[in-house]
């Protein structure tokens, strides 16, 4: 149990093991990481025995950025007869503990797409052999994932049920609303999956709440606060989508969002302004000083280099003025499945 297996996107092979290697530090796990570009996966290999199963006990899942799920397991299973891939499959299951479901995946690659197939027509048999076997347990806080590199080689291993994502591959499934002008919307939409939990959306995602969308046009951000009933202060010096302005709870400004000040504080703030990361932080930490809304969504489009450095400076940027304020705050931020070149981050007031 000494590997910790990381899925993220494509591309950010890099920062997911920079992010892995400082968390482990952190708390006395030492390692080093195992990445190939554009694998969209990434395999920390710890010291320790059991460090792998450590990190994914100590490290909070819902504070990693650019990892999207991970397991901890032994080394791979290779060398897999095509004819009969149980059998290996079953034997590296010994050092696990007894899971409470089971998932095949891939990597988020053209080759991991290619590969999907062979992980749907294993998915019956292995599950009657897990049963068989008396392998499962419904009360365990395990999930084990069994991840296919090739016809032949395959990760296996085990998360915590509460402490990572609860989407195979750490990628959430929408689907595109045929209402909304653009399709930066899901961005949105994923993250309040991430950063708000289910059954809170009725009440801090609730109708009659007042938002301010910076950088709103066409308006695929403005369209997600609208369907949950809110009003909303579109703030930008492109159009509005017409079906937005004839819901009679969008208002247009037609200015730079960065110098839009609101009259009074509303309840969310969201921004997807493409500009320099650095100044879209400095605006945000300016909203906060001013403490002009309770919650805000906003993105940071990263440079290429360095990705992760400049996510932790400015995410210590920010803490620095949250500290200053006469409330308690909560920052986070994720990479997720509709980012691309950028991060979001989240930021919640307790007013």
């Amino acid at each position: 149990m000494n590997h910790l297996y990381l899925h993220c996107r494509p591309g950010f092979e890099k920062e997911c093991a920079a992010e892995i290697t400082e968390l482990a530090s952190g708390v006395g796990i030492f390692g080093y990481s195992k990445t190939k570009d554009g694998q969209a996966l990434v395999t920390f290999v710890t010291q320790e025995p059991d460090g792998a199963l450590t990190l994914i006990n100590k490290l909070p899942f819902a504070r990693l950025i650019f990892i999207r799920q991970w397991f901890a397991g032994p080394a791979a299973v290779a060398n897999m007869d095509p004819t009969d891939r149980l059998s290996p499959l079953l034997q590296a299951m010994a050092s696990l503990p007894r899971p409470a479901e089971w998932w095949a995946e891939t990597c988020d690659t053209n080759d991991g797409k290619e590969l999907s197939g062979l992980a749907k027509k294993i998915a019956q048999p292995f599950t009657r052999a897990l049963q068989k076997c008396s392998l499962i347990d419904k009360k365990s806080p395990w999930r084990l994932h069994v991840l296919f590199l090739a016809g032949t080689t395959a990760l296996i291993g085990v998360a915590p049920l509460a402490n990572s994502s609860s989407s195979p591959m750490g990628i959430v499934r929408l689907r595109q609303p045929s209402q909304a002008p653009s399709r930066a919307t899901l961005k949105l939409e994923e993250a309040w999956h991430h950063f708000i939990p289910a059954h809170e959306w009725e009440e801090r995602l609730a109708g009659g709440m007042r938002g301010v969308d910076l950088g709103a046009a066409p308006g695929g951000w403005t369209w997600q606060l609208v369907n949950r009933g809110m009003f909303v202060d579109a703030v930008d010096n492109g159009p509005m989508a017409e079906s937005l302005m004839d819901t009679g709870q969008v208002t247009h400004h037609a200015m730079d969002g960065f110098v839009f000040e609101p009259k009074k504080s509303v309840h969310w703030l969201v921004c997807d302004i493409a500009d320099k990361p650095a100044r879209v932080a400095n605006m945000i930490g300016r909203w906060a000083e001013n403490m002009w809304f309770g919650e805000a969504v906003f993105n940071l489009k990263l440079p290429m280099k360095q990705r992760y450095a400049e996510v932790k400076k400015l995410e210590a940027r920010l803490l620095a003025v949250l500290a200053e304020l006469p409330c308690k705050s909560d920052l986070a931020f994720k990479q997720l499945y509709h980012d691309r070149e950028e991060v979001t981050g989240h930021l919640r007031l307790f007013r």
